[in-house]
């Protein structure tokens, strides 16, 4: 894949805030087997705690339950800003924040060496009006762990990603003339160092989309990514043993092409071997039409043809029980009707967590920013306004977040009762309109399945579009209620929704919670 073009930058970000729009939740399994969903629904929704480990095909978290990742891409620590794109527009916990809301549960954030160099300054971050305001002065390390510290916060875990050797580009070895594979393993040690105690980070993917003449199985010390993979696995676990150890394919195996770091043919045959067990989990990167043409996309069955390609290519290895497949990149501009095609096919074997629950493939989608020159992202280019087509394609596929490490939402019933209390919080107004967010917290002692929130407006403010929830509207007052995704809180976790509103000038108005 030709991940210069990935990496063009759009123009500046437009100074109005829009209202987001809503993505569709799907619905529930079959009723055959509705109780038993439900039930696995709150457990899901409890799991996540603590550093992570493999049972064949699933990771679980330190207590042994099923986990989903189902997560986003946020990029630009990779490239010349050496920090996360869109601080020029926006407030980093604004971001994080509207990613929980949207029901992502992990962030992947690509990298390259070149942030471990005293002389690398982050760039493109705009502290005006208070935003970014704790970040200032700070290295891109030190950016990261301000990152990685409020993602825990909200639930969400993290995955770091070895993007590139330098900010200049991809490479297809993970090492080049200028970056040693010394220095990544002592960079990677570093991260794993770094991050130690801190289970927020839950993994590291080792390299970036190896591609030709990089080989699976070849033997080749110079070139062969299966042994790369197994010393720089090796070399974290000797610093933080409860690491996950996330390794991508490669572009080709016996003769066999697809997309860079996408083919793990050779993962039957040449499994990576760790001294810690339990600790991989591959990953394969598949796009569409608008990254690059293949032939599968001009196959007179297609979009059947899919599965068995997704199959041969990487999927073997969790229906065969292998080990976990953590699909680390996928998307598309989503304009063409191939695209779609491919994206709905996709998703659906990925597996919906409404009948499978964690007992699915893992995924982060390419990618939050909206300046992904050849996929665009889940953000438009106002960096505020979300993208609910491309969002509502993976609802099917989110799923709960995690514990979180901050605060715990207030005390509560006791007595095993079932209670939450609401915050009601305006993100942004513009007069004409504005964007706010609830959260739910669940402020009892037992885990709930499910809530509603309800509010009364003194204004004519109407609900234009609402996301992670569903609501009725009658006169000024709003009833909303959970989606399939986040109606399953336990005690002293927290779920959210959003929604967009006009007219603005509003205020908050007090909200009440009943919880079942």
């Amino acid at each position: 894949m030709f991940r210069s073009l990935r990496r063009m930058l759009c123009g500046l970000a437009a100074a109005l805030l829009i209202p987001l729009g809503a993505g569709a939740q799907t619905a529930h399994a079959a009723d055959a087997v509705a109780a038993d969903t439900v039930a696995a629904d709150v457990v899901a929704a409890e799991a996540g705690a603590g550093y992570w480990h493999t049972s064949g095909r699933q990771i679980l978290d330190a207590a042994g339950q099923p986990v989903r990742v189902a997560g986003i891409n946020w990029f630009g620590f990779e490239t010349g800003n050496y920090v996360v794109h869109g601080l020029w527009s926006r407030d980093y916990k604004s971001m994080i924040d509207q990613m929980r809301s949207l029901g992502y549960n992990t962030i992947r954030i690509p990298y390259s060496d070149d942030i471990f160099k005293s002389t690398t300054v982050p760039n493109s971050i705009d502290f005006s009006s208070g935003k970014n305001a704790d970040l200032q002065g700070l290295n891109s390390l030190q950016i990261l762990d301000k990152l990685v510290s409020y993602a825990g916060q909200d639930g969400l875990k993290v995955i770091l990603d070895r993007h590139r050797p330098d900010a200049g580009g991809q490479s297809a070895l993970w090492y080049t003339a200028a970056v040693p594979e010394s220095t990544w393993i002592t960079n990677l040690k570093a991260l794993a160092s770094r991050y130690l105690g801190q289970d927020t980070v839950v993994g590291i993917d080792l390299h970036n989309e190896p591609h030709d003449p990089a080989c699976w199985g070849c033997g080749d010390t110079a070139t062969d990514w299966r042994l790369a993979a197994q010393r720089a696995g090796n070399a974290v676990l000797s610093v933080n043993p409860a690491l996950l150890i996330f390794v991508e394919g490669v572009q080709s195996f016996n003769g066999v092409s697809g997309w860079w770091g996408g083919n793990l043919m050779g993962v039957g045959q040449y499994p990576v071997q760790l001294d810690v067990a339990n600790r991989v989990v591959y990953s394969a990167h598949d796009y569409a039409t608008s990254v690059a043409q293949q032939s599968w996309f001009s196959d007179p069955t297609f979009p059947a043809n899919m599965p068995g390609i997704w199959d041969k290519y990487w999927g073997y290895i969790f229906k065969q029980n292998i080990a976990p497949v953590w699909v680390g990149e996928f998307g598309t501009t989503l304009q063409s009707t191939v695209d779609q095609k491919w994206l709905a096919a996709l998703v659906s074997y990925l597996r919906p967590t409404s009948t499978y629950g964690a007992d699915s493939f893992h995924w982060t989608f390419w990618s939050w920013n909206p300046n992904s020159g050849d996929t665009g992202g889940i953000l438009k280019d106002d960096w505020q306004t979300v993208d609910t087509v491309k969002d509502g394609y993976l609802a099917s596929v989110k799923a709960p977040g995690f514990p979180g490490t901050g605060g715990g939402g207030g005390g509560g019933g006791g007595g095993g009762t079932a209670s939450c209390a609401a915050a009601y919080t305006v993100s942004s107004d513009w007069g004409g309109g504005f964007n706010a967010e609830v959260k739910v917290t669940n402020t009892g002692t037992t885990a709930i399945g499910s809530w509603k929130v309800t509010w009364t407006w003194s204004g004519a403010q109407q609900i234009t579009s609402m996301w992670n929830a569903s609501y009725t509207q009658s006169g000024a007052g709003v009833t909303a209620v959970n989606a399939s995704h986040n109606g399953a809180v336990p005690a002293g976790g927290s779920a959210s929704f959003g929604f967009g509103g006009t007219p603005g000038g509003g205020g908050a108005p007090s909200v009440s919670c009943a919880a079942a």
